[in-house]
């Protein structure tokens, strides 16, 4: 997370030096990226799960420290599964072996 607020800040410093320019839309790809996005934000469907106490409670704490709903971590990180880009970290991996 530590990153992120990094590179938000460094992203909202060049800005705010004018270092950013707008692009004319002349592809429409504004438009194409506009509605892929709005296409992957809906949520139509409810699913009820059954997860151990703790592990409802680590969701809940990461979800504060990220200042997000405990049930938008818990989508995000399905979608990243499914769509293969949850990676496991280097940490993690050498901790678990």
């Amino acid at each position: 997370m530590d990153q992120e607020k990094l590179l938000e800040a460094e992203i909202l410093a060049s800005f705010e030096r004018d270092e950013w320019q707008s692009v004319p839309d002349a592809s429409g790809e504004v438009a194409r990226f506009s509605a892929m996005a709005a296409g992957a934000l809906v949520k139509d469907k409810r699913v009820n799960i059954r997860i151990s106490s703790r592990d409802l409670e680590d969701i809940q704490a990461k979800a504060a420290e990220e200042a997000i709903p405990y049930q938008t971590l818990m989508a995000s990180v399905l979608h990243k599964y499914v769509t293969g880009r949850l990676v496991e970290t280097p940490a993690r991996a050498s901790s678990a072996a």
